[in-house]
């Protein structure tokens, strides 16, 4: 079995749109009510992972929910005259920021030696905890190989799970046994802290983690406050490297402290306030960025949005890192525009499994001609723009209704419909 970290990266659904349902994200309640542009938004997502291809690394693809969620509004005895955000929540395209998908634990870390994953149950958001019961039954298409994988349901709502994007997993290599580290939240705040760390226990437990090479670590208070909703939009580890803002943690030194003793050969690269402020870091998404291995002893390379690296302080602060020849080798800036607008920079559109490739649904896997494939639906189906006033509105929906279906046929992928 050769295992290696496969991106699996969310295809932006027809219905993207701007409604600012996000309380706490402070991207996307600031872009609530302009017109979406949602042909653009998947065809900037599709040119990232080609990008990723381009390195030479795999890339793996998510499917866009059933939207709108009719059912959903059923379930809620909607009518045109109750809150207009529940319709919202029901056209959201929100499944494409895959981060949220699961949390995943390879199998080199876990007691049965398959990897295991557990979708999010997205409690603190209406608009979300609609996703994970459709999520699995991707999921499970996906990685149906049982020797290899074992999928599991959302952790009872009674405590909010945001999937890996409250998670890091560090390690020597991709293949080795590593360290986990689930990232919590206190609520009480101006912001609900999304990830409750029993939902970090009870994922930590149904995985077979050594609790020995397991941390919990709870997320500053002053980040989730500043629109750190995520801890990945404040820190980002692969392999053996840490890159963190020095105010992303509670207890920053003890965080460390526990790391390098679980990992004696981490790196940890930790960005002052001084040189890049917690609010430039969240404006900028700096954090919210794909920390890659590149092959055949590249180095690394980060993938930051194009905000991060046009940024007046930002930028200045990659250079100097560039300049220093530490691990991260090359940062590379891509256009996830449409995303950025509404809270999602590039982690938040991928999640990260690291497995032998040969052991997932092919049809789940990304190369130039299936890529070549995707842009020519899209650009025949998606939408080109939507004004909030259209959510709603019959004959959109049966545009984004048909659209996804052209996604899945051209996928093979119909027993998702």
């Amino acid at each position: 079995m050769s295992l290696t970290e496969i991106n699996f990266d969310g295809i932006v659904g027809p219905s993207h749109n701007y409604a600012g349902l996000s309380l706490g994200n402070l991207a996307a309640t600031a872009h609530a009510g302009e017109a979406s542009h949602p042909r653009a938004a998947a065809l900037q997502g599709l040119a990232k992972m080609r990008g990723n291809m381009a390195l030479g690394l795999p890339q793996g693809v998510l499917l866009p929910l059933p939207r709108p969620n009719a059912g959903w509004l059923e379930r809620l005895a909607w009518t045109p005259e109750a809150d207009r955000a529940l319709l919202a929540g029901a056209w959201s395209a929100s499944a494409m920021w895959t981060a949220n998908a699961a949390t995943v634990s390879p199998a080199p870390d876990t007691a049965d030696g398959r990897c295991h994953l557990t979708a999010a149950n997205l409690v603190t958001m209406p608009h979300r905890a609609q996703e994970w019961p459709d999520t699995v039954r991707q999921l499970r298409l996906a990685f149906a190989d049982g020797h290899h994988f074992a999928v599991h349901d959302a952790v009872p709502p009674c405590f909010g799970d945001e999937g890996a994007a409250n998670h890091m997993r560090m390690a020597v290599e991709h293949g080795a046994p590593g360290i986990e580290i689930f990232v919590y939240g206190r609520p009480g705040g101006r912001f609900p802290a999304r990830q409750h760390e029993q939902a970090s226990r009870a994922v930590a437990r149904r995985h077979g983690l050594d609790p020995a090479r397991t941390l919990f670590v709870e997320q500053a208070a002053e980040a989730i406050e500043a629109g750190a909703f995520h801890n990945d939009v404040v820190a980002v580890a692969n392999g053996p490297v840490l890159f963190t803002h020095e105010r992303a943690f509670a207890d920053p030194d003890g965080t460390y402290a526990a790391i390098r003793r679980l990992l004696p050969g981490a790196q940890i690269i930790v960005v002052p306030e001084a040189e890049v402020s917690l609010a430039d870091a969240i404006a900028s998404y700096l954090f919210n960025a794909q920390l890659l291995t590149l092959p055949d002893g590249g180095g690394m390379a980060l993938v930051v949005p194009g905000e991060a690296w046009t940024h007046l302080r930002v930028r200045p602060f990659l250079e100097r890192m560039l300049a220093g020849n530490g691990p991260i080798r090359q940062v590379l800036p891509v256009d996830v525009r449409e995303s950025m607008a509404n809270g999602g920079g590039p982690a938040c559109l991928r999640l990260r499994v690291v497995a032998d490739p040969a052991a997932v649904d092919p049809r789940f896997l990304l190369d130039e001609t299936k890529a070549a494939l995707l842009e020519q639906v899209i650009a025949a189906h998606w939408p080109e723009e939507i004004a909030p006033a259209q959510l709603g509105d019959p004959e959109l929906a049966r545009q984004i209704v048909a659209a996804r279906h052209a996604l899945l046929d051209a996928l093979d992928l119909l027993e998702l419909a």
